[in-house]
């Protein structure tokens, strides 16, 4: 398993279902992501039960991690963007995907190759401040500069201490938190 490029497919891939959501109208973009779901869990069942399933087996034996249900990452990452687009207004669902896909990647890959300072759970303090930082700059495309603070910040320490995968956790806690601000 590569962790890089798996992280690499979850930054471009959170990047790509944000972008959807700016582009697709609200409701089509539910269907789309139901449809998805539908076929990811799909695709899970037959790779967990040993099937081999042309262009997409050697993908997920590259950068999925052992002993984990096949996709789990990707499905819990749509399904949570699901969740949150079905509850909340695409103004913050996509602040909130941005946030965990750019923070999440680039936490991983520069903790991996910079990490010295461990704090929590074997993260690093530079693979934080890396994710962090990274999140703060692509929100400010997308929320003004106090907004993507906050929100970077609010994901990061959710990133560094969620008790349950960090793709369930941050698109809705931050899509409520800019709910909440406004």
């Amino acid at each position: 398993m590569d962790e890089t490029l798996r992280k690499l497919a979850h930054l471009f891939i959170g990047l790509g279902i944000a972008a959807a959501i700016a582009f697709i109208p609200r409701e089509p973009m539910l269907a789309i992501m139901v449809i998805a779901l539908f076929f990811g869990f799909l695709i899970s069942d037959a790779l967990s039960r040993g099937h081999y399933i042309h262009g997409i087996s050697p993908l997920v034996n590259a950068m999925e991690r052992e002993n984990v249900l096949p996709g789990k990452g990707a499905l819990l990452f749509v399904f949570s963007a699901f969740v949150c687009l079905f509850f909340f207004e695409p103004e913050v669902v996509i602040p909130a995907i941005v946030a965990l896909a750019v923070l999440d990647g680039v936490a991983t890959i520069a903790g991996l190759r910079y990490g010295k300072h461990r704090i929590f759970n074997g993260k690093s303090v530079e693979g934080t401040g890396a994710g962090i930082t990274a999140a703060f700059l692509v929100l400010l495309l997308v929320v003004p500069p106090a907004q993507a603070l906050v929100i970077a910040v609010i994901a990061g320490l959710i990133e560094l201490v969620a008790p349950v995968d960090d793709n369930l956790l941050i698109p809705p806690c931050i899509s409520l938190l800019l709910r909440v601000l406004g």
